[in-house]
């Protein structure tokens, strides 16, 4: 089962899957305002633990987000082949202790929906979208408006000009995207973003910027605290 009402999630303990970026802070955001009882962070790491998968963010700042957040961060470590053996090992966890609910930032397509749904049923964890079928516009304009703050940190070479790493969140940075003839959501992995400021933070995330670096067909904008 798949839920994201306000009556499905309210007085109830869950966890957010987190990347750090933009969509699964919004779906964080949603799920408390929701009456959901927020308790961790998840994020897969890269094998060495250093950062985080497809984001590539520092483990450091994304405890530091968690801390702004008042929420516990909690890291699996994997390479992408043992990624889902991890993210279960992670979910079991959860439910023993009690957490039978996730909350994911998915908004909609369909296999990353159906992945979540899957390994959730193993664990016995309910999964919560509060973002699914929205309008992927006006989700990017729900943010903005609320006042959350984002960067983009990676860029898929192939889908969107390197001149956007860096770039923050904002009205004009959506403009252009479109002027490029690019869906400036990002659902489709067109870039990925780090959120370091908004309504849910009880401090900014000041970040640094140490340069680029290229890997198969990304750009990665290097952040540190």
């Amino acid at each position: 089962m798949t839920v994201g009402t306000k009556e499905s999630i309210t007085g109830l303990p869950f966890f957010c899957s987190w990347s750090g970026g933009k969509d699964s802070c919004l779906a964080l955001y949603h799920a408390i305002q929701n009456g959901g009882k927020p308790h961790s962070l998840l994020t897969i790491l890269s094998e060495d633990g250093v950062t985080s998968r497809s984001h590539a963010l520092p483990k450091p700042l994304i405890e530091e987000q968690a801390r702004s957040l008042g929420l516990q961060p909690v890291f699996r470590s994997a390479s992408w082949q043992q990624y889902e053996v991890e993210f279960l090992s992670a979910l079991h966890e959860f439910k023993k202790s009690g957490i039978e609910m996730g909350v994911f930032g998915d908004i909609d397509v369909d296999s990353h929906r159906e992945w979540v749904r899957r390994v959730c049923g193993v664990a016995g964890i309910v999964p919560v979208h509060p973002l699914w079928k929205r309008d992927r516009r006006e989700l990017l304009e729900e943010f903005i408006d609320l006042g959350f703050s984002a960067q983009i940190v990676v860029i898929n070479e192939q889908k969107l000009d390197k001149s956007f790493l860096g770039k923050i969140i904002q009205a004009q940075t959506i403009s252009e995207m479109e002027e490029a003839g690019i869906d400036p959501s990002g659902e489709l992995g067109e870039y990925h973003t780090v959120v370091t400021d908004g309504p849910i933070f009880s401090s900014k995330v000041e970040i640094k910027t140490l340069g680029q670096e290229h890997h198969e067909g990304y750009w990665f904008l290097k952040v540190d605290l």
